[in-house]
């Protein structure tokens, strides 16, 4: 975080201090000699790697039974313990255990800007966010529907989820970032 922080506000500096016609060839230096241009490559790599694991980990509960308050694949899931587990078994974050509590916790975001691993959330039991599942691209997310159904994949664009559409969340990783690169 810290690293993202120090990175944003250089590039933030360089962009403010560039003259029309001005090449930025010395914020590119100064960037590449202190080798930060290495590790903007890292962490968009890092952050795409564990965006397609997440997803990967969620498919392997597909077919796992839903069951409520249950967040493992042995003994079943929910939608929000679904969730819970993926990303602390994934990514080792510790999301809240309820639906609503995981969407104040996250970053709201536009539909438009959704990204494998983000969650979206749906009102289905008239009340916001009572129901969460993970986006794996391609207008579809993963997810504990149900008492008697399985883990599954759904499109968005389906009329009963289209209705009930309630936003989509990025989960931040908000601990300290290791800036030695080890």
């Amino acid at each position: 975080m810290r690293f993202t922080l120090l990175v944003t506000s250089l590039l933030l500096a360089a962009s403010a201090h560039a003259s029309p016609g001005h090449s930025g060839d010395d914020m590119d230096k100064f960037l590449a000699d202190k080798g930060l241009l290495n590790r903007i490559d890292q962490v968009r790599q890092s952050v795409g790697n564990k965006a397609s694991e997440l997803v990967v980990n969620a498919m392997g509960f597909l077919g796992v039974p839903y069951r409520r308050g249950g967040n493992s694949a042995e003994t079943g899931v929910d939608c929000s313990g679904f969730v819970k587990a993926i990303y602390e078994q994934t990514v080792g974050l510790i999301l809240p255990r309820r639906a609503e509590q995981q969407a104040a916790a996250t970053q709201n975001i536009d539909r438009a800007e959704l990204q494998p691993g983000d969650l979206v959330f749906f009102n289905t039991m008239r009340r916001a966010f009572s129901h969460v599942g993970i986006y794996v691209g391609d207008g579809k997310f993963i997810h504990a529907p149900k008492p008697g159904a399985q883990v599954r994949v759904e499109s968005m664009g389906v009329a009963y989820w289209a209705h009930r559409f309630d936003g989509a969340r990025r989960v931040q990783d908000t601990r300290p970032a290791n800036l030695s690169g080890e």
